[in-house]
């Protein structure tokens, strides 16, 4: 699998008292990256929600902060996919700055039934975008 890469400005919302990024907004960063690699790879999640019934939930993150953002620095937001599962995938994300790594984590996501909130595989068609590999070999 590619690495995705995202840009993401910082501004002045993203920063406590001091100019720093405040910690909890990398979690932002890391949302908006994996939502625009699903865009990216033709996951439309509106739609998936009403096709399929299905959502993605985070269900744990791990980071590590390594160094700070400030305001107005330009940043790149990566997704690698690690692994995926029947109702899960495992992404190893990071922040940069100017090739400097600030913040590093693994995230799981997983699919859920939208209104009972159960756990539920994700849908083939949607694999099917997110691992193509899984579904060439199958085909060979």
């Amino acid at each position: 699998m590619q690495t995705f890469s995202w840009p993401v400005r910082v501004y002045y919302e993203d920063t406590d008292a001091g100019g720093i990024v405040f910690y909890a907004n990398y979690l932002k960063f890391f949302e908006r990256a994996r939502t625009e690699w699903l865009r990216a790879i033709g996951v439309n999640q509106n739609q998936m929600a009403q096709e399929f019934n299905s959502v993605f939930v985070v269900k744990s993150t791990a980071v590590e902060y390594h160094a700070s953002a400030r305001l107005d620095d330009e940043l790149i937001v990566t997704v690698l996919v690690e692994k995926t599962g029947r109702a899960s995938i495992a992404f190893s994300q990071e922040v940069r700055c100017a090739e400097r790594l600030l913040t590093s984590a693994k995230v799981t996501i997983c699919t859920v039934e939208r209104t009972e909130w159960r756990s539920m595989p994700i849908p083939a068609p949607v694999l099917r975008l997110i691992n193509p590999a899984l579904f060439a070999a199958s085909t060979d």
